[in-house]
């Protein structure tokens, strides 16, 4: 199936989108028992949000990674999560998105919220040839992302092991029906347009 080089895909209902993340199990842990971030996570620092499972498999090695051990994905509210992309600036600078590189930084300085189109991946963690969305939020976005946004916290480290089990077993079709059904997200223009490269 072809895919638009840049996409947001995710896992979806009426109101809300789920993101993953993850963190090492200090933070992973309480974030699932009380439905919401811990006192210890910090609030002025940027964090970054992936709609893409396996971007964030890739991204935590399948939570094998030191610090993100914890596998976590959030449903968050759409119209949080669509005021960030509103409020979003690209990550790096784009000839023909920003009239030059001094007004990229103005507006990367101002915005609570940046975009990077990282490639999507594979059951095998390998290089897709179109892009995936990672969403950094700041300041007001990453408060609004803790205080307001997030509706549920779930661990889905045990998912993550499964299905890098299933693959590393052979069984990729198995490991497939495991993974969380992700489709093209119905983000309008308004909310995309500045965040092409």
């Amino acid at each position: 199936m072809e895919h638009p080089q840049r996409e947001i895909r995710a896992a979806y209902a009426d109101s809300t989108i789920t993101v993953y993340q993850a963190y090492s199990p200090e933070i992973g842990l309480p974030a699932v028992r009380e439905g919401r971030f811990p006192a210890t996570w910090k609030r002025d620092r940027m964090t970054w949000i992936k709609p893409s499972f396996l971007w964030m498999m890739y991204r935590c090695g399948w939570g094998a990674k030191e610090g993100q051990q914890t596998v976590l994905a959030l449903e968050i509210r759409r119209d949080g999560f669509e005021w960030a992309l509103r409020h979003a600036c690209l990550a790096g600078y784009a000839r023909g998105v920003h009239p030059d590189r001094a007004a990229w930084q103005r507006q990367l300085k101002a915005s609570p919220a940046r975009v990077q189109w990282d490639p999507e991946r594979d059951l095998h963690l390998r290089t897709l040839p179109y892009r995936s969305l990672q969403l950094g939020l700041s300041g007001e976005a990453a408060r609004r992302y803790a205080d307001e946004w997030t509706v549920s916290i779930r661990d889905v480290t045990p998912l993550a092991r499964e299905i890098q089990a299933l693959v590393g077993a052979g069984d990729p079709d198995s490991a497939a029906r495991l993974l969380p059904r992700e489709r093209p997200y119905p983000a309008g223009e308004e909310h995309l347009a500045h965040l092409r490269e």
